[in-house]
């Protein structure tokens, strides 16, 4: 893919100083063709070099100058490369957002399921039926959880979080909050002391709340979940939808999994969940579901998902 663009613009990468991971600046390679945009990190050594300094122009990295720009700019669609930092990534996907754009990660073409089978569509449809009836049966739950957020735990009812979804394009998935606000503003302050290759989950969590550790108990944080299903954006049976900051980790081989739509619940929700959070464990699973999948597979997967649910199975 990269032989086919043509190189045009180094972006130097200047952060507001909240953003800042190092005094460090980091730097792009932009490249564009047909209306879509490539942006791959910029190349270090004797590769940098042989880039030609009248194709380089060095712009702001602030993802309001970046939407501006996008805004005035024929493209449709961005590809950030995989092998982007998460905070790199995250700058692209709020600019993208700001300028109505659609953004993608830059993955191998492999792990989807077969959209062209005839019970791929029955999966699809049942999802929008499915998740459609849910959403007015569970509407009285969801007006309860909505007014005891409000009593305590004051501030935003949602909590937003790019994730990777079908084909790598990133999403903003929706859950009811559970932790403090801004507590994304301390989430690798909070995980350092997790084992490199872990997801990024704590039982003893100290920002969720109360009200949140119950809601996550019951997985009832992730009742509006099913308006990114009814979207497009997810199914109710898939692999996990990973957040960026465990996207980025993911083995370079492992990458392809990232192409499949992801879902609620799935095959690692029902047999391990919090039990099995080894990164690679975790993916190597997915994997063999997509390569086994089947329409009867996932309605197992979701009958056991319910009785997992009341019991709060692997939930915190």
């Amino acid at each position: 893919m990269t032989t086919s663009f043509n190189p045009r613009v180094v972006q130097e990468d200047r952060f507001p100083r909240e953003r800042r991971r190092s005094p460090h600046s980091s730097a792009y390679v932009l490249y564009w063709r047909q209306k879509q945009l490539l942006v791959l990190r910029f190349p270090q050594g004797e590769t940098a070099k042989q880039l030609h300094p009248l194709c380089c122009l060095s712009v702001s990295s602030d993802p309001f100058q970046i939407a501006e720009r996008l805004k005035r700019s024929p493209v449709r669609l961005v590809r950030v490369d995989s092998s982007l930092d998460e905070a790199d990534i995250r700058v692209w996907a709020d600019a993208c957002e700001a300028a109505n754009k659609a953004i993608h990660l830059r993955l191998p073409t492999a792990a989807q399921l077969p959209q062209s089978n005839h019970l791929w569509w029955l999966k699809r449809l049942l999802d929008w039926g499915i998740a459609a009836l849910m959403v007015i049966l569970l509407s009285p739950v969801i007006l309860t959880i909505i007014v005891l957020m409000r009593l305590y735990t004051p501030g935003p009812l949602f909590f937003q979080q790019w994730r990777v979804g079908q084909r790598g394009k990133l999403f903003r998935v929706m859950k009811f909050r559970t932790m403090a606000v801004n507590a994304e503003q301390h989430h690798h302050q909070v995980m350092a002391g997790q084992a490199k290759n872990c997801l990024h989950k704590r039982e003893d969590d100290p920002r969720i709340t109360p009200l949140g550790r119950w809601l996550r108990r019951y997985s009832l944080d992730e009742l509006p979940q099913l308006f990114n299903v009814l979207r497009g954006e997810m199914s109710l049976v898939g692999p996990r939808p990973w957040a960026l900051y465990d996207a980025v980790r993911i083995r370079p081989d492992m990458r392809s999994r990232l192409n499949a739509l992801p879902g609620i619940t799935g095959a690692w929700q029902v047999e391990a969940r919090s039990t099995l959070l080894d990164l690679d464990s975790v993916n190597r699973r997915d994997l063999e579901y997509l390569r086994n999948w089947s329409f009867s597979g996932d309605l197992k997967i979701l009958l056991r998902t319910v009785p997992k649910v009341l019991s709060g199975f692997g939930a915190y």
